[in-house]
């Protein structure tokens, strides 16, 4: 339960984030619903007919956004869900029932072990096993030697919590190889797939290729409203309406949210890459930053970022952090960071005592900083550290 308290600090951040000048990201959640609602209206005769009847139970431009992604990831079909959560449950259960082996390979750190809520037991009566607990995805020995069998082999790319890292194009392969060796079938837990190709040197459709099923998110990187996509086979992605039907999943109308989704295949897909290369120049000038501080310790996971998203490490309570953050923002109009995290929760792998992490974003807003204006808005954040 949200508490009144916790609802001024989020209106406190959103206030002071929307009216700083400068940012590393600004993200349409921010925004109110009249904002949102007049983005969407302007934009949305660019990606569909406007005097198209609206989707009822699918079809219309839902089914327009399940063609355009099956074709941008090279497979045979696609389905739209409410939720990536759902999206993906769904996909691991109709593997486990093909493939007779209810046991999923995963990290540890992964999204379904992490964000919800034992779902895949408790809903579905998977089993997950962990190749690795190291903050990487596994390696194809350590999945070649897992000595557990299993049917299926879930790899989320990026690991977000591990700090959106990501494997080598050659370690992605072998150990896609190695679950094949053993006869599971691959599913991509691909939310942010869509940052992921300037770090393998592909296009999208050669990495979804390696995997019999991926998902992907578009509010997460592409600016959406929410949903998700299913793609694969034709014959999983049937049964997996089947399934999404009986899930709840099947709503009445979702043009707003493919309208979105989209608009951000349009706006963000071709600019992604200008994110994640500008990302790296953003961490490390903060690490340059943060090592003239003074502060006692830091650290930025990884370095240099495999995406546009990275993690930033410091010896000081959330809380601390959280303030001086949101202050810099009200007095500066510069919002450098936004929410801080202690422990595992939201942040990735425990950390130490007194340590706490925040994600660190790169998109469009971030691109008119230079590495100079990052360290200078360290500077001014450590300032407020001391006070």
């Amino acid at each position: 339960m949200v508490t009144m308290d916790e609802q001024e600090r989020r209106r406190r951040r959103l206030t002071a984030w929307r009216a700083s000048r400068r940012t590393l990201a600004r993200v349409g959640a921010d925004g109110t619903l009249g904002e949102r609602l007049a983005s969407l209206a302007a934009g949305a005769a660019s990606v569909h007919d406007p005097e198209d009847w609206t989707d009822v139970y699918g079809g219309g431009v839902v089914a327009d956004l399940e063609r355009r992604v099956a074709g941008l990831l090279g497979k045979e079909a696609a389905a739209f869900f409410p939720t990536g959560t759902m999206a993906q449950q769904i996909a691991l259960r109709c593997w486990a029932g093909r493939t007779g082996d209810a046991t999923v390979a995963l990290h540890p750190l992964s999204h379904p072990e992490l964000h919800e809520g034992g779902a895949l037991g408790a809903v579905s009566g998977l089993r997950t096993v962990h190749p690795t607990s190291e903050p990487r995805l596994p390696s194809a020995e350590e999945v070649r030697e897992h000595p557990e069998p299993f049917g299926t082999l879930m790899l989320e790319l990026p690991l977000r919590d591990a700090g959106f890292v990501l494997p080598s194009w050659e370690e992605l392969t072998a150990v896609v190889a190695a679950a094949r060796e053993r006869d599971a079938v691959v599913h991509f837990d691909g939310a942010r797939l869509w940052e992921c190709a300037p770090h393998f040197g592909r296009e999208l459709s050669e990495i979804a290729a390696l995997a019999d099923s991926v998902y992907v998110s578009f509010y997460k990187s592409l600016d959406g409203i929410s949903g998700a996509v299913l793609a694969g086979p034709s014959t999983l992605v049937e049964e997996a309406r089947v399934w999404r039907h009986r899930y709840g999943g099947l709503l009445f109308q979702q043009y707003p949210a493919a309208l979105s989704a989209l608009l951000g295949l349009e706006r963000e897909l071709p600019r992604l890459p200008a994110y994640v290369a500008h990302a790296k120049v953003v961490a490390g000038a903060l690490a340059e930053g943060f090592a003239a501080s003074g502060v006692p310790w830091f650290r930025v996971r990884p370095e240099p970022p495999h995406t546009h998203q990275f993690q930033v490490w410091l010896p000081y309570g959330a809380d601390v952090l959280d303030e001086a953050s949101v202050r810099q923002a009200e007095e500066t109009g510069v919002t450098l960071f936004r929410r801080w995290f202690a422990g595992a929760g939201g942040a990735g792998p425990a950390l130490p005592p007194g340590v706490s992490c925040t994600e660190v974003t790169v998109a469009g807003a971030g691109l008119e900083w230079s590495a100079e204006d990052v360290r200078d808005a360290v500077a001014g954040f450590v300032g407020y550290l001391a006070r």
